[in-house]
């Protein structure tokens, strides 16, 4: 998407002009200037017509200037915004602009900004929010001559004319757009994105920004022992694939962060099946993996100085003559063994091998993202990522990215009686399923293991990478949960280094 970045005085082609309304609108700057737009009704629809509610969207024809149309955005009190209320906001405007199929839209930052909210600040969260909110997936109907219309250019209008707006405004539709690669990830169907199809994706992202690129196959697999990964993968006609991309910031390559994702592109549950209402939807179980490739195009992008190693285990789950079994005892990559207790705990198996394959190749510090457990909705509901960690302040950084980012976190205790059950067995080193009860910190707990002393986060993101219904950011389906958190996680230990 093309971003600008003008005076108010200057034409900008758009098709309508963004305008957020708050109770004495007067005050906005540049609004004198903006209401000889409308031949002197402003006043009068802003007494009787308009409505300064928050989030409240009503579009009014421009009587004069360059812009046919403006969009107006109750605010309420400007004062008190925040930027989630902002956030917000735009994502509407984001959903009513593509309703209205506009090409070209321009915003008027200062009707916006309060003493808290600068402009940079309301140029990233437009371009970002505008971005997500107007997304929709590219089905697969053969019945529609609708031609897709999609938003092309955003400008900013804006008296200031910083550079700093304009960059803000790029950098936050560059998150947007990687949000919504993320988020058609999770939509595609599990029969057209299969491991290979995930492995041909990553490859082409490591094409268009540089990075180095391995794609593992079975075989691969087989000489690195990867039993756990081979494990789930055993009831399926698709070859697992484990797709590792490096960023390489520095020519050293020295303390780069893992970012692990969960990858099953189809979850059955294996012979532990899922019922029929839970087995609906299983082809988002890679919002991990869609999470991480998300992340990696923004890095790409803005190129932080940070390196960065991708690490995303797929394969589907599935039920054969060949599957593996509760009961069965099988050997990770690290050596240890672990007793199947149930087979639909496989994400935490795929992860157990990433995990120690992220080591290996020299990751100090791990963040594993993963679509692990219903647990963590019965404990947190669907709109609260849960996290566990080693490491105070690896989380203290990485939970001022999700603030800034906007996506909930909530941490979850692990403690050594945790790991105690997570270690009960009479067979083997560990169990991949210690009970229903804390499920979701026996799944987190069980990646732990394999983390061992390296700083590590968990991210059990079941709940918030696929939405049941449209909310203010996007559509039903996926939602790209984590992909800015990510990103803002490797921009902060950049700026910190």
């Amino acid at each position: 998407m093309q971003i600008n970045l003008q005076q108010h005085s200057q034409n900008s082609g758009a098709e309508i002009l963004i305008v957020g309304l708050s109770r004495h609108p007067e005050n906005s700057r540049g609004w004198d200037e903006f209401a000889k737009r409308f031949d002197g009704k402003l006043e009068g629809w802003v007494k009787d017509d308009l409505s300064f509610d928050l989030k409240s969207l009503i579009t009014y024809p421009s009587m004069s200037g360059d812009v046919p149309r403006v969009l107006f955005i109750g605010l309420n009190d400007r004062k008190k915004l925040t930027e989630e209320d902002l956030r917000s906001c735009f994502g509407l405007a984001g959903k009513e602009l593509a309703k209205k199929k506009i090409k070209h839209a321009a915003v008027y930052l200062e009707s916006f900004e309060n003493d808290k909210v600068t402009s940079e600040d309301i140029a990233f969260l437009a371009a970002e929010a505008i971005t997500m909110g107007g997304y929709s997936f590219d089905d697969y109907k053969t019945t529609s001559n609708e031609t897709q219309v999609k938003l092309e250019a955003l400008t900013f209008l804006s008296n200031d004319g910083s550079e700093d707006i304009e960059s803000a405004a790029i950098i936050g539709s560059v998150f947007g757009q990687s949000v919504n690669e993320a988020r058609t990830l999770v939509n595609m169907p599990a029969n057209i994105l299969t491991a290979t199809a995930m492995g041909e994706y990553a490859r082409e992202l490591g094409e268009t920004y540089g990075f180095e690129t391995d794609i593992l196959g079975k075989a691969e697999l087989e000489e690195l022992g990867m039993g756990a990964i081979l494990a789930v993968n055993q009831g399926s006609i698709e070859e697992p694939r484990l797709i590792v991309l490096k960023y390489k910031a520095t020519e050293g390559f020295e303390d780069p962060l893992a970012l692990v994702g969960k990858g099953i592109t189809f979850d059955t549950g294996g012979y532990s099946i899922k019922p029929k209402d839970g087995i609906v939807g299983m082809k988002g179980d890679m919002g991990g993996a869609a999470a991480v490739l998300g992340a990696m195009r923004i890095i790409g992008e803005l190129q932080p100085k940070q390196n960065v190693i991708a690490v995303i285990a797929s394969t589907d789950n599935m039920i054969s003559g060949n599957a593996f079994k509760p009961d069965d005892v099988i050997t990770s990559m690290s050596g240890k063994t672990i007793e199947i207790l149930n087979t639909d705990a496989e994400g935490r198996l795929v992860l157990a091998d990433s995990v120690s394959y992220a080591k290996q190749l020299g990751a100090t510090r791990i963040v594993d993202v993963a679509t692990l457990t219903g647990g963590v909705i019965v404990a947190l509901g669907k709109d609260k990522t849960g996290a566990l960690t080693n490491d105070e302040a690896f989380f203290e950084t990485f939970l001022e990215a999700s603030m800034e980012s906007g996506e909930f976190v909530w941490r979850l205790p692990l403690t050594e009686n945790d790991k105690k059950r997570i270690r009960k067995s009479n067979v083997a080193d560990l169990n991949n399923s210690p009970g229903r009860d804390g499920h979701m910190i026996f799944g987190g707990g069980f990646v732990g293991e394999f983390a061992g002393d390296t700083p590590w986060i968990h991210l059990d993101i079941a709940g918030t990478s696929d939405a049941d219904g449209p909310h203010d950011l996007g559509p039903k389906g996926g939602t790209g949960a984590m992909v800015r958190t990510l990103a803002m996680l490797i921009e902060k230990m950049a700026d910190e280094d």
